[in-house]
């Protein structure tokens, strides 16, 4: 009696594997690619993020009648002002954009820092330059933003 076998034959399995292996030569880069382009998505939403709690808290401000320089208060957490705007700290505008405690910790999804008038975001330590920018206008204009940094060769 003979018996019929089933299955795949050596050559058969090479080709899959041989096509498989040309397949993921050509998927694997647009792959990678990918995180550039989610690291940017997030820095530009950094970016509307920080217009927005600037927007936010001048609002209040002129709502209230306050001075140029009177803090405001924002979802119970008090946010000290210059100019009309959030100043550059991680209690001011790192916390009214979400970035940071009311404490002023920053959290883990973001690296923050700050001088006298400039705040910047960067999507984490690994990629310094990849970074978005909140200045502090000058007394009677409005602040300035900055994304220019958030290029593919700085978030890569």
């Amino acid at each position: 009696m003979k018996k019929n076998q089933s299955g795949f034959t050596l050559i058969e399995l090479i080709v899959v594997i041989t096509i498989l292996g040309i397949l993921s030569a050509f998927a694997l880069p647009r792959f990678a690619a990918l995180q550039t382009d989610a690291r940017i998505a997030k820095m530009n939403a950094a970016l509307g993020s920080l217009k927005a709690a600037a927007a936010l808290a001048h609002s209040v401000q002129l709502t209230q009648d306050l001075a140029p320089d009177a803090s405001v208060a924002l979802e119970g957490s008090v946010i000290t002002m210059a100019n009309g705007y959030p100043q550059s700290t991680n209690v001011s505008i790192g916390h009214a954009a979400g970035f940071a405690t009311a404490a002023g910790a920053a959290f883990p999804e973001y690296v923050l820092a700050s001088t006298a008038t400039v705040f910047t975001v960067t999507p984490d330590a690994s990629h310094p330059a990849c970074a978005v920018t909140y200045t502090v206008p000058a007394a009677g204009s409005a602040p300035t933003y900055s994304n220019a940094a958030v290029t593919v060769a700085n978030c890569t």
